[in-house]
Parts: structure tokens; sequence; C-alpha cells
């Protein structure tokens, strides 16, 4: 966040600070709002919406897809819907039975449409608009949205960083998702040089023109966690959000020295549709200390990435998340970045 400096046409230093903090985050009031609810498609749509950016200033335009919205003015309106839709799931999970993937990303998508469908005073345009030139397809715009402020076009990412072992992680090239095939700063230059621009382009303005819609503003929402090395510590990348979700990452021989120093709670791994809200598992599917450490066992030496969960009993039958770890192989990362 900007740091202070004089008032600029009238406002305040605090008044402009409140204002990009709505813009950035307007629900920062519900951000425990995920945890209280019970049907996981509902705590992921929740956590989508109320979940902080991984970045507060990144190299591109940014703004919260809800910013103008009057769930932006008053929360409790969005409150209200979310504890709503966790009573009667139904809608979501209809909408959601569309989905031909299991890719994470497209779930992500997938549950900000409805959001935005669902949203007063934001009217959903398109949805993965394909813009074409002859038989080629230069890309597509994941929203094209009309609020009080304009038309926006938004590219949305669910992203999973984890930081370099050695500390220095100002820069973005160090930080890598799971698989070592993905790299922050790749992700941010692809945003910024082409999936931003798109909209902008010449073959764009027919597509939308057929919407009724001449200039648009663009911007990205980046979500997601970024993990931490250890034993050993790591800046943040320059540019994160001072409340960005965290987590850990360890090398395999490391666990050892990890559960001794973590002892409480339950461990068990999470699936990959599983990876955005905090987990909250019913206590039959709660695995036992034997069952996670036989699966452990058997883990191979060279098994990818896999993100693990420490679950505490929440009473009423249920054990929730407390923190969560990407296990990786004592190679990792075994690709060159």
């Amino acid at each position: 966040m900007a740091g202070a400096a004089s008032g600029i046409m009238g406002e305040t230093t605090s008044q402009r600070q409140t204002g990009y903090a709505r813009w950035m985050t307007p629900f920062a009031d519900l951000h425990d709002l995920p945890c209280q609810l019970r049907r996981p498609a509902v705590r992921d749509l929740a956590w989508a919406v109320l979940s902080p950016p991984l970045l507060s200033q990144p190299p591109c335009p940014q703004r919260h897809p809800l910013a103008a919205s009057p769930w932006a003015d008053d929360p409790g309106r969005l409150r209200h819907w979310l504890l709503a839709l966790d009573q009667d799931d139904q809608p979501l999970r209809d909408w959601l039975a569309r989905l031909t993937s299991h890719r994470l990303g497209l779930y992500y998508e997938s549950l900000w449409q409805f959001a935005l469908g669902q949203a007063p005073g934001v009217e959903l345009l398109a949805a993965n608009l394909p813009i074409r030139e002859g038989g080629h397809t230069l890309g597509e715009l994941d929203i094209v949205l009309r609020d009080r402020e304009g038309v926006h076009h938004l590219e949305l990412a669910i992203k999973l960083y984890l930081g370099p072992p050695g500390g220095d992680g100002h820069d973005p090239a160090h930080w890598l998702g799971p698989g070592c095939h993905d790299r922050l700063d790749r992700k941010l230059d692809h945003l910024t040089g082409h999936q931003l621009t798109i909209s902008a382009c010449a073959q764009s303005r027919p597509v939308l023109a057929m919407l009724g819609v001449g200039e648009v503003q663009a911007h990205a929402w980046l979500g997601g966690y970024l993990f931490y090395p250890w034993p050993g510590y790591a800046e943040p990348p320059s540019g994160a959000h001072a409340q960005h979700l965290r987590g850990r990452w360890l090398r395999r021989s490391d666990w050892h020295a990890y559960r001794q120093a973590n002892p409480t709670g339950r461990w068990q791994p999470l699936p990959r549709h599983a990876w955005l809200a905090p987990a909250r598992v019913d206590a039959d599917d709660c695995w036992l200390p034997g069952q996670f450490q036989a699966w452990l066992q058997a883990l191979d030496v060279m098994a990818p990435a896999h993100l693990l969960a420490r679950l505490e009993d929440a009473g009423d039958r249920a054990w929730e998340e407390a923190e969560r770890v990407f296990l990786v192989a004592d190679s990792w990362p075994r690709l060159s970045p």
C-alpha cells in the first residue's frame, strides 16, 4: 500500500488508502467467513471472492472483480447471500456440473462466473470469449462485465508458488509452481504482455461490438497461496500483498523434524480440487495417524509435490485445516527454471 503523501485534489492520504483498500480487497472484514461455511463448493466460492490477491503491486493493472458492486458497498449483503447458499447449494452445484475439466484454474473461473452472474449491479457480458484471426485463436477474454464504473475485461488466475530456499525471494523468477513448470515472473509477463492486451487489439473490436461494447478496461485478478521454505527463510516476492495467503514447503528428508516441531493435529493430503478454501473434513473421512504414515511410506522418492493439510478437531464431528504444507522430493526442483 502506498505510503503517506500530501493530499491530491483535496483527497487526504487516509482517504486514498481507504479507497485503495476497498478497491483491492473490499471484503477484508469477511475473511473468516469461508471457515464458517459447511458445503465445500460454497466454501471455495467464498474463498475465491473474499481472499486477498497474491500481489498488491503487480506489474499490470489489478482490480477486484466486484469492486464496484453493491456487495462491496455493503459486505453484509454478500455475507447473507453466501450463508443462504450454504443452506441450499443446489444452484451452485448445478452450475459447476457444467464443467467438463478437472483443471483447478477452470474451476476457479467457474466459481467467479457464478458469483458475477448473481452479483447485484454487475452485468456479466461474456466468459471465455474467444478472439480469432482467420482460423487461428489469438486468445480468450476470461470475463467481460459491466458495472457502474464501465466495461471491464478481467483475467483471472489461481496460482500456488513455492519460494526459494536461499532466502532471495524478492525476484518473482525465484517463485516456482509445485511442478516446476510455472514461474511467477513468467505468469506476470504473460498477463502483461499478452492476456491483458488482447481486448485492445483490432481483432477484438468486432467481437466486443457484438456485445454492445466499445472501449474496455483490462485488469487482472491473481489469487492463490505463497509457500515459504522450511527450514530456512525467504523474503516475499516484490509487491506481495501484506495479507497474502501463506503455507510452507519442505523436502521429504525434513518431514520427521517438521512433524516433531508441529506435533498436534492430523495430517492428510489434499486432492487438487480441494486446494482453494481451507479444508473441512468430516470425522469419518479424517485420516488416522497410521493411515497417513502408511501413505507416506508408500510414496515414491521421486513423487510429485503433494499438498498436505494439518487438521485439528473443530467439534461437531468435523476437522478443520490449521496449516498447509507442500511436501516435495529431496531433489526438488528437478527441472531447471
